[in-house]
């Protein structure tokens, strides 16, 4: 959000903060949850990069089509360790999924 309209937001008595801010989440438990989201950005870029379905992503990690939609949509219920699994059944280096944690700093404010 650009300042003039956190300014403006402000001034009509909203208040401004981040998701982590009102979930009550500590630094440790947003990271987290930032992570995981990275991961399942990560799924789904690859998996359409590779023109893979997500049942075709359901069969290589032995799962189900809409487990996999789950995992695409940063579903809590998703472990990290079935995304990451996942990302590497469809592919991703393991350089990607590193570059993928790394770029979700850049999105995180401090």
């Amino acid at each position: 959000m650009n300042n003039a309209k956190k300014t403006r937001l402000e001034a009509a008595g909203w208040k401004v903060g981040t998701a982590a801010d009102f979930l009550g989440l500590s630094k440790q438990e947003a990271a987290f949850v930032e992570m995981k989201l990275a991961l399942a950005r990560c799924l789904r870029q690859v998996r359409v990069r590779r023109n893979l379905s997500q049942t075709r992503v359901a069969t290589l990690v032995g799962s189900s089509q809409s487990r996999v939609a789950k995992m695409e949509s940063g579903d809590p219920s998703v472990s990290v360790d079935l995304l990451l699994r996942s990302v590497l059944a469809v592919g991703a280096s393991p350089g990607q999924v590193v570059r993928a944690l790394a770029a979700r700093k850049r999105r995180t404010p401090a």
